[in-house]
């Protein structure tokens, strides 16, 4: 044998040694503690199973049931579910699992839990099997570690996915863009760099979208608040692009403090039923052309300055949540 291989005895000393810690000491509450965690660090579990994860809300009311989590996955537009579970997998869940997946018609079906049983792992398995290629079941088991005595970190490992997942994760590349997309892509690297540094809670996005226009989760799935470019004006709003009847409802319970709202933002609002489409918006809207790259730094502080007084001016009325539980009726 020649040279040294591997890590010799005086090595190894400088090394330490992962250690599981309690979930329950970090997370002593399934939906109080872990499931707002994974709301703001979407991206952790993102990176392990290759989508660019957004979530938009916790505890979705669907029917008669509170779904864990809901949210995008950026890369393809497509919707995403997560239930959780801070135990072992049981049947409970599995049936919860199944009715959300049912009732939010998401193609991304995660199951987060401490660890499968071989049934359930079996029956996730089974769904991928019989279910077309667009609609995926995925079961993660979460750890905590440490080293010594640093802080704990999270450890997700996927044990259940499609069969070709990794390879379509793998081979997957965007279309080559160009022109004014290229250019929509450009300006809104610039804004997500502009938010994370100025505005941390806004966007949870990685990759820039080549498009007119980016979303920014409002807490409740469905409603967004965004910033768009459209026919030679910029856009800030507030979109409601949930259900038909509940998307009337809210507009209707923020028309009515239309004067409080305006009075907290400091100028007008549109508010837009938007005829013909189940959304309806309340937008600001100013001139501007993605074509004017000098005009790029000013844009941006147009949008960081309406959309925070927009939020503001929103939160002064009892914010997005309270105002949605108004509305529907927490329906």
């Amino acid at each position: 044998m020649t040279g040294d291989v591997g890590v010799g005895r005086e090595g190894r000393r400088g090394l330490g040694r992962l250690v599981s810690v309690d979930l329950r000491d970090v997370w002593r509450h399934e939906a109080l503690d872990f499931t707002p965690w994974l709301l703001e660090s979407a991206d952790v579990l993102g990176e392990e199973l290759g989508m660019d994860l957004v979530l938009e809300a916790a505890e979705h009311r669907v029917g008669g049931f509170q779904l864990d989590l809901i949210g995008v996955n950026a890369q393809t537009n497509e919707r995403v579910i997560i239930e959780n579970q801070l135990t072992s997998t049981d049947h409970t869940h599995l049936g919860q699992l199944l009715t959300y997946a049912g009732g939010t018609a998401a193609k991304n079906v995660i199951w987060v839990a401490t660890e499968f049983r071989d049934e359930h792992r079996a029956a996730l398995e089974w769904l991928n099997a019989v279910t077309d290629e667009n609609t995926r079941f995925f079961g993660v088991e979460i750890r905590l570690v440490r080293v010594g005595e640093s802080v704990p970190a999270p450890l997700f490992r996927v044990v259940v996915q499609p069969n070709d997942w990794r390879k379509r994760v793998k081979q997957a590349s965007p279309p080559a863009v160009a022109g004014r997309n290229l250019a929509y892509q450009q300006f809104w690297e610039r804004f997500i760099e502009r938010a994370r540094s100025q505005r941390p809670g806004w966007t949870k996005v990685r990759k820039p979208p080549a498009q007119n226009w980016l979303d920014l989760p409002a807490g409740v799935s469905g409603i967004y608040y965004g910033v768009s470019f459209s026919w030679k004006k910029l856009r800030s709003e507030l979109y409601l692009g949930g259900e038909a009847g509940s998307n009337d409802r809210v507009l209707a319970v923020l028309r009515a403090d239309r004067e409080a709202l305006e009075a907290a933002y400091g100028s007008p609002l549109d508010f837009e039923p938007l005829p013909g489409k189940i959304a309806c918006r309340i937008a600001v809207y100013r001139p501007g052309s993605i074509e004017d790259t000098d005009a790029w730094d000013a844009y941006l502080d147009w949008f960081v300055d309406s959309q925070t007084r927009l939020r503001k001016a929103i939160d002064a009325i009892g914010g997005i949540p309270a105002l949605y539980q108004r509305a529907t009726g927490g329906t």
